[in-house]
């Protein structure tokens, strides 16, 4: 038997956690923490937007009244056979008024929550990494034999996101003019494309920003979020691939904008009132479904800030503000905390244009 030798194990280092972390990576405190918070800001949600909402239903058209019926004449009661009571409460006004009635439907609601369906489920099937894979990407390689200039190898994730970014401005920005076709008569404009009484409104974007940059650095600490962002993930690489980046989550962020705080809630508040808000934020919250868990519950909270004040300065630039603002400061944050920030312009393996 040879001499002992020494037993060597593996050693595994383990990440420096604070308590607060480990409890709030504990799945059942993680997977309740949202309720309570929720709750509590509930009633400085309504505080501060309880007048926005009051004013909402008080536009909101109400619903149409039935033409009541003629009342019976009077020879009837001196009428021998008198006619015997109807048990049945729901009876439909006579023919002309089911006419008047069924020409002041408003069907905006049900096209606006259809297309909402449509749109998102084909961003779903189609507006992801898996159709450019299979569909797009092929092309733009056959493409780029013959086009070096388009420098395919070096930018092939970009190109990638570039679908993504594509597909949202298609579906988020294609309804309005679908919408314009079905009813003429609705301006875009009113759609929170207005610029008139924005530099009045700013402090509430100041203060909304405030508010959810300190949620964010809060949020930051959480590993799911630094390893999650950027989305594209050779941001790291140059400069160039950070701004290009940049450049296109923000047309995608305005795109989201006009689509949930511009052309849904001008189609639902007319006969839905403050509930348009709180209607629009259940698909908002859906398509950020598969992010980090905490940014989930946060997108309900957002949705009916953002909601709310798209309704009070009647603009959606308030909200785009706050989106890109806070999208680069993610990115920027979740970069740092890796040491991985840009240290070139131009990617080492690309020379510049």
């Amino acid at each position: 038997m040879g001499p002992l030798q020494e037993l060597v194990l593996p050693v595994i280092e383990l990440d420096d956690s604070s308590v607060v972390r480990a409890l709030l990576n504990y799945p059942p405190i993680k997977a309740l923490l949202p309720i309570p918070i929720l709750l509590a800001i509930a009633p400085a949600l309504w505080w501060f937007f309880r007048s926005t909402w009051r004013v909402l239903d008080l536009e909101r058209v109400g619903p149409v009244r039935p033409v009541a019926s003629p009342a019976p004449s009077p020879w009837r009661k001196w009428s021998r056979k008198q006619p015997k009571a109807s048990t049945h409460t729901g009876r439909l006004p006579a023919r002309p008024a089911r006419k008047q009635i069924a020409a002041q439907v408003d069907y905006r609601p049900v096209v606006c929550l259809l297309i909402v369906a449509v749109v998102l489920t084909l961003h779903e099937y189609f507006g992801g990494r898996g159709f450019y894979e299979s569909s797009i990407r092929p092309l733009l390689s056959e493409f780029s034999a013959t086009h070096q200039w388009l420098k395919f190898d070096a930018y092939d994730d970009l190109f990638g996101y570039g679908w993504w970014v594509t597909a949202r401005l298609i579906g988020y920005v294609g309804p309005l003019f679908v919408w314009k076709a079905l009813f003429p008569k609705d301006s875009l404009l009113d759609m929170g494309l207005r610029t008139r009484g924005f530099m009045k409104h700013l402090w509430i974007y100041a203060v909304c920003l405030t508010i959810v940059v300190v949620a964010m650095l809060i949020l930051a600490t959480q590993p799911e979020f630094l390893n999650y962002y950027p989305f594209y993930k050779k941001s790291s690489r140059s400069w160039f691939d950070f701004m290009a980046w940049q450049g296109m989550y923000w047309l995608q962020f305005f795109a989201l904008e006009l689509f949930f705080r511009g052309w849904m809630l001008a189609a639902l508040r007319r006969t839905m009132g403050m509930g348009a808000i709180f209607v629009m934020v259940v698909p908002y919250c859906m398509i950020h479904f598969g992010k980090p868990y905490l940014e989930a519950h946060a997108a309900i909270v957002a949705g009916v800030v953002l909601g709310s004040l798209a309704m009070r300065t009647r603009s959606i630039y308030a909200g785009f503000m706050v989106h890109i603002t806070v999208a680069v400061l993610m990115d920027t944050m979740a970069l740092s905390s890796r040491d991985a920030l840009p240290t070139r312009f131009w990617p080492a393996e690309t020379a510049a244009p």
